[in-house]
């Protein structure tokens, strides 16, 4: 009779989630519908049958350019922490660029820190020994470095590149130990409800422009 304890153990999955690479990834998909995305149902779609979720890291940076864009975001990052996704944050950082032809100047924003801090959590992860496999959802070749890192320090983890939709990248799929493409199905399936409860008692809506 086999004992219970002889069963293999699951892998551990971290899925570490790269915000804006995601969400511009889906943009130019012109997935719009999907922003709505609920992310632990997404990565619990992507897993094996021998893998198991132990955490979710979300990295991206407050947007402070649009009041309308800034109130969605929030929304969406209250939903996040409803299924317990934890929340890094970068700089969103201003600027200004500038037509040498024409001598116009008009505003830009850019989001800084978030790889350094997408690739300083996913080291911390293999030295506390969170994961067997760090499942990296992203498409930003800047992080080339710290995959290869990972497998050369640590023999018994990997790295699986999961790609948001128009961001795959050759270089960052030679180094991961597996890759896919993340598709429509499996964002569309991956949807909050249109309603969100918190623990509070308070009620999120979905933004009414995301439907």
């Amino acid at each position: 009779m086999e004992n219970a304890n002889d069963k293999p153990q699951k892998e551990r999955v971290q899925v570490y989630i790269d915000g804006f690479n995601l969400y511009f990834g889906m943009l130019e998909a012109k997935l719009d519908n999907c922003k709505w995305l609920n992310l632990k149902s997404l990565a619990l779609q992507l897993l094996e049958p021998n893998q198991t979720l132990v955490g979710i890291k979300y990295f991206t940076s407050r947007v402070s350019n649009n009041s309308e864009k800034q109130k969605r975001q929030s929304t969406y990052i209250e939903a996040l922490e409803t299924i317990g996704v934890k929340i890094y944050y970068g700089k969103y950082q201003s600027g200004t660029i500038e037509c040498h032809r024409c001598g116009n100047v008009w505003a830009c924003y850019n989001e800084k820190m978030t790889d350094v801090n997408l690739a300083t959590q996913m080291l911390i992860g293999a030295y506390q020994d969170q994961y067997d496999t760090a499942m990296l959802i992203s498409g930003d070749s800047d992080l080339v470095p710290p995959i290869r890192e990972i497998h050369s320090l640590f023999a018994n983890k990997r790295v699986f590149v999961a790609f948001p939709p128009k961001r795959h990248s050759k270089s960052m799929a030679k180094v991961a130990k597996g890759s896919m493409i993340i598709g429509r199905i499996k964002l569309t399936a991956s949807q909050f409800d249109e309603k969100v409860l918190k623990s509070d008692g308070f009620t999120l809506l979905k933004p009414a422009v995301w439907s």
